[in-house]
């Protein structure tokens, strides 16, 4: 056990005892909301008994386990992924796609086992990304993509922070166990992400695919749990030692184990039976919460499994069964230009009102004029168009043959359809950017994303009242916010005295939030919430960020140098100089306020990077007590780099530390160096 700090007591047996009763009904009452949909607490009762657990764990460092709920929430960014090699390679399956190929892949099998009728296994093939979870002892240690089926990225850290998979197994598990599943996002977290990025003049994620994908490789723990992945168990790989049991005794014991497995699965005697439930879950799939592409066959018993083995690409017991795509016709009836807060033109395809996987679609975004012109759309063309991921209306292709003789290509514009500026297209990209700062359209993103809770947080400051402030000329930039007057305010359509009052309090209150909101809700292209509060710890004003160089703003840990750019040449720009100090004119808070701490500070002015498994407490506990002491955390060793603490599993960056002579200490090491500090 960690020795105890000057001044710190034991936990006692009580305490000890009440630390294990919240861990369990915590990770329960967590498997009640997110495996079975069935709470037995509110959300702020669930948020109590966090609260205690985190309290007697920062009280307690020394209690804290790596399968305790509060470790979920990753810590520092990671500087890249370590790729691992699968013990037992992951393979693909192959596809089918129609009855006769669900037959061909029934008579294969039979043919195989000698005229032997199998049972098979058939459950909903998730449309997410594959992914292998190693548990030692019940402790999950491992997360690793299917990468090329023989290697893949070590992802851990980014799994841990999935809210319906277990930390620690429960019941009677194995030893070591290596658990197959698939990491997917729910349709309506999709559909909250695609909101935030349109706030952000961002073009939507395509598909829950993508975006888990994308998700997955995000190298910032804390970013990946704000995304809100699911994840769903549905084999174990055969490690040595493993007792192989059938497929549907698998799934039996996942569920047993604690771990999240689809509940429709289905067990069928004959292919008959297969066809069937492939049949209904065609038509049933809009009904799930999460995106379905087909369905997934497997032949139940482990010996006939064995008995037909594999090829170098796919096991023989396996087939997947791809749903058609759900395709509808309309007419588009025209094509819009819509404007986002950073300038980007989107053109959005207008049609005729037509019912698609379950809701009635009259609008599609079309991505960018380049995907437009090589679809070659045309106003007053019969069109196909399906969802991706079942969520985003997305216009496939016109119909040739429906097309009138006098339909004309959709020319891109020349100038922006709301003020008329010069458009210009990003070097970057295929997007088509108005370059006036002045456009109202620009102008309504830029107030709404200021007034966000991601941002300043204003609260009553909608979209319906942006546009009346902008429209009247009430409000050309954010700096006007804070000269609205309630009188004036009481006059606007759905307005009275007390929303005019509440409304002028809030913009008020708004004056003191923390530089990193401020930073944040200026709209700098590749800034978002964390990196604005990154950048604020780091600089304490907006002055000294303003006045920053290049290279001084990629020292700072995080910052690479697209975003380094993006943030001088914001400031090099004279309008945002000047909405600076029209802000500050207003009384906006322009410092991020530091409260230090009372008590020693011997590191004070040092450089540390912590790795591995800390016996002690979790890396960010490590890190705020590197603080405490005067210390700066960061998460990639260089010359720079004063101290590395190591916990278990140390990895690369040990190697890279003796490398580059850093004094490595271990935890008793560094509690020593501290000499009882808090």
């Amino acid at each position: 056990m960690q020795a105890m700090s000057e001044g710190r007591t034991e936990p006692s047996a009580e305490v000890r005892r009440r630390c294990e009763m919240l861990r369990a009904e915590i990770e329960r009452h967590s498997r009640l909301y997110y495996e079975k949909a069935a709470p037995e607490i509110t959300d702020i009762e669930f948020d109590a008994l966090m609260r205690e657990l985190v309290s007697i764990e920062a009280q307690y460092p020394e209690l804290i386990t790596p399968d305790s709920p509060t470790q979920r929430v990753g810590g520092s960014p990671l500087q890249g992924f370590e790729t691992v090699e699968h013990e037992v390679p992951m393979l693909s399956i192959d596809n089918t796609y129609n009855e006769g190929e669900l037959r061909a892949f029934d008579e294969r099998v039979r043919r195989g086992l000698g005229g032997e009728t199998p049972l098979y296994v058939v459950e909903l093939k998730i449309d997410g990304v594959a992914i292998s979870l190693r548990y030692e002892n019940g402790i999950l240690v491992r997360g690793a993509t299917r990468g090329d089926g023989t290697r893949g990225d070590n992802v851990t850290e980014n799994v841990r922070t999935i809210r319906s998979l277990p930390l620690k197994l429960q019941g009677d598990y194995p030893p070591s166990i290596e658990v197959r599943g698939e990491v997917y996002m729910r349709r309506d977290e999709l559909e909250r992400l695609n909101r935030l990025r349109e706030e952000e003049g961002e073009p939507p994620l395509a598909n829950p695919r993508n975006a888990t994908a994308g998700t997955l490789k995000l190298l910032d723990p804390r970013q990946v749990a704000r995304r809100r992945l699911d994840l769903l168990a549905y084999d174990v790989a055969p490690l040595p030692g493993t007792t192989i049991l059938s497929h549907w005794e698998t799934l039996e014991a996942l569920r047993r184990y604690g771990l999240p497995v689809s509940p429709h699965a289905q067990r069928c005697a004959t292919i008959e039976e297969v066809l069937d439930a492939c049949a209904r879950w065609e038509t049933k799939r809009v009904e799930l919460a999460y995106e379905t592409d087909g369905m997934v066959v497997k032949v139940d018993s482990a010996e006939h499994r064995r008995r037909l083995g594999a090829t170098a690409k796919s096991p023989r017991w396996v087939i997947a069964y791809k749903f058609p795509a759900q395709i509808a016709r309309t007419r588009l009836l025209d094509i819009t230009v819509q404007v986002g807060k950073s300038g980007i033109l989107t053109p959005v395809a207008e049609m005729e009102p037509v019912p698609l996987a379950g809701t009635i679609v009259k609008r599609a975004s079309l991505y960018n004029f380049e995907d437009l012109a090589r679809k070659d759309l045309r106003v007053g063309d019969m069109v196909e168009l399906q969802k991706a991921g079942e969520i985003i209306p997305q216009v496939i292709r016109y119909v040739p043959e429906d097309r009138h003789e006098q339909a004309h290509p959709f020319m891109a514009p020349e100038t922006c359809p709301v003020c008329r500026g010069k458009v210009h297209k990003d070097p970057d990209g295929a997007f088509l950017r108005c370059l006036n700062l002045a456009c109202p359209a620009q102008i309504k993103g830029r107030i709404e994303y200021y007034a966000s809770r991601a941002a300043m947080d204003i609260e009553g400051l909608g979209p319906a009242l942006i546009n009346q402030l902008v429209d009247n000329g009430w409000v050309r930039d954010p700096s006007d916010l804070y000269g609205l007057e309630p009188v004036a305010l009481a006059k606007l359509e759905r307005m009275g005295e007390k929303s005019a009052a509440n409304l002028a309090a809030a913009v008020e209150a708004s004056k003191s939030r923390p530089l990193s909101r401020l930073i944040a809700g200026l709209g700098i292209r590749h800034v978002g919430e964390h990196i604005a509060e990154v950048l604020a710890s780091h600089f304490d004003s907006m002055d000294r960020l303003m006045a920053a160089s290049l290279e001084e703003l990629q020292e700072v840990e995080e910052i690479g140098p697209v975003v380094a750019a993006s943030i001088r040449d914001f400031f090099d720009t004279e309008e945002n100089r000047a909405l600076i100090a029209k802000l500050r004119e207003r009384g906006v808070n322009m410092r991020e306020e530091r409260v230090v701490p009372e008590g020693p500070r011997p590191f004070e002015g040092k450089t540390f990077v912590v790795t591995g498994t800390l016996r002690g407490g979790s890396r960010d506990e490590m890190h705020e007590r590197i603080k405490r002491l005067g210390g700066k955390p960061t998460s990639s060793i260089s010359a720079k780099t004063d101290y590395l603490i190591v916990g278990e599993n140390a990895g690369s960056k040990l190697e890279k530390a003796r490398k580059l002579n850093v004094a490595i200490l271990t935890e008793d090491e560094f509690e020593a160096l501290a000499g009882g500090g808090s």
